[in-house]
């Protein structure tokens, strides 16, 4: 498995008082210098933390792959179409939340979802589906041209240590399973972190693990260089 670390928070640190510090460019230099494969970064509406700069200057910085998370908006596709990310992550949004909910409703809108990767896909970039781990969601997304899914692993991050935790985990096994029978790549993230992350290895075929609340939360206290390299370790 690789490591995609999410660089979203050093930019919420940073609008917290305006400015230019931390500088979410620079993280991710660390991030990659110490083990990261791939740097995610969400481009929200609101533009609560990540900039329409901050992904400009990450596509002409990173040495790795930029993967740009994005909800069905047209201003933030034209984003995309111009700066032609490694890949894109389709989520939902609502400007409620305080973090990513849940899934995309693939199933649910599938006209809509194809209809809007299309131009994404044919400038080659790769599309990825944030989905909760259902049957349903996987099959929707089977049939939309994308070629990964990403599961949303919140509810077994909840349920961690919990009697519910089996229940949970299964559901992302089997969902990968179905996914990758389908001609789909897994990826997986939401919520893991340092103590949750080992049973990942249980599921086959999993290319990459997005990370980035639990990584920059360690870093507070430790550097960023010792956050990423340890998690490195743990999924390697």
């Amino acid at each position: 498995m690789l490591l995609g670390v999410n660089i979203d928070h050093v930019a919420t640190l940073r609008n917290a008082r305006g400015g230019f510090e931390p500088d979410p460019v620079t993280a991710a230099g660390i991030c990659e210098k110490f083990g990261a494969a791939s740097i995610t970064t969400h481009l929200r509406e609101d533009r609560r933390h990540i900039k329409d700069a901050d992904v400009y200057a990450l596509s002409e910085t990173i040495k790795t792959r930029l993967n740009l998370e994005m909800a069905m908006a047209e201003d933030i596709q034209r984003i995309a179409l111009e700066v032609k990310p490694y890949s894109i992550c389709l989520v939902p949004e609502k400007r409620q939340e305080i973090t990513t909910e849940g899934g995309l409703d693939v199933a649910g809108q599938l006209s809509q979802v194809k209809e809007f990767i299309k131009p994404l896909l044919d400038a080659g970039i790769i599309v990825s589906l944030f989905i909760d781990p259902t049957k349903k969601q996987v099959r929707a997304a089977a049939k939309t041209g994308a070629q990964f899914i990403e599961m949303h692993t919140g509810a077994y991050s909840e349920a961690f240590g919990t009697p519910k935790e089996n229940k949970e985990f299964l559901k992302l096994k089997e969902a990968a399973e179905l996914a990758q029978s389908l001609g789909l790549q897994v990826n997986a993230g939401h919520g893991l972190n340092y103590f949750n992350v080992h049973r990942m290895h249980e599921i086959k075929g999993l290319v990459e693990l997005n990370i980035g609340h639990s990584i920059i939360s360690r870093a507070v206290f430790t550097g960023l260089s010792e956050a990423v390299s340890h998690m490195n370790d743990l999924i390697k």
